[in-house]
């Protein structure tokens, strides 16, 4: 039987498909491979297998939003699920969304939808901020204050031992240690917002628990 041009043509046209989706599904896996490692690192204090997008009965963001006086352990895993939601997010003078955030818009974004607390949008407002505090009384939840060199200063949120969740103008959301070197250098001072007096007084108001 002749073949017909259009058969000849047929292995012709399949081939760049098959060649487009076998090259598809290489870059899929590849890139896959590449992000597992990052992603599935697990986080101190952080449960094994914890999803931030798990039910508000598990969540402890919400859990924490609840309570007028959350326990430091409550606030340390809320601030991490926080880390989770966040972490990549690229440093961007100004930014307040997840395309590019600074350091101020950062805690700001965190303690609203953390613990419905409003804070300013500054670093020079935050510092005004609640009560200060010693660097020896530090607790899950105190704002941390640094001055390194340049126009700005920066703020992050302690964790407990020894760690700070920010937006680092290097590598963006990130989680430090304040005894790095640099850290440790520039340290400036602390400050409490989450007062159990206060976090109760505007829960109330806002109708969270």
């Amino acid at each position: 039987m002749p073949v017909t041009p259009l058969c000849r043509a047929l292995p012709v046209l399949l081939l760049p498909a098959l060649l487009a989706g076998c090259a598809s599904t290489a870059h899929e896996a590849a890139s896959r491979d590449a992000e597992a490692p990052y992603f599935a690192r697990q986080l101190p204090g952080l449960p094994g297998g914890w999803d931030p997008m798990m039910s508000p009965v598990d969540n402890p963001i919400l859990e924490a939003r609840s309570l007028g006086n959350p326990p430091p352990a409550l606030v340390r895993q809320a601030l991490l699920a926080q880390h989770e939601r966040w972490m990549g997010t690229p440093y961007r003078l100004g930014g307040t969304t997840q395309g590019g955030i600074d350091c101020s818009a950062l805690v700001q974004n965190v303690f609203e939808e953390t613990f419905r607390l409003r804070l300013p949008r500054t670093t020079g407002e935050q510092v005004r901020e609640g009560s200060p505090i010693a660097r020896t009384e530090l607790a899950p939840g105190d704002l941390v204050f640094f001055r390194p060199p340049g126009p700005y200063d920066h703020v992050g949120i302690y964790l407990g031992e020894g760690r700070f969740l920010h937006a680092s103008t290097s590598r963006g959301v990130m989680i430090s240690e304040l005894d790095d070197g640099y850290w440790r250098r520039h340290y400036w001072q602390a400050r409490r917002t989450l007062e159990p007096t206060t976090l109760a007084q505007r829960l109330l108001t806002s109708g969270e628990g």
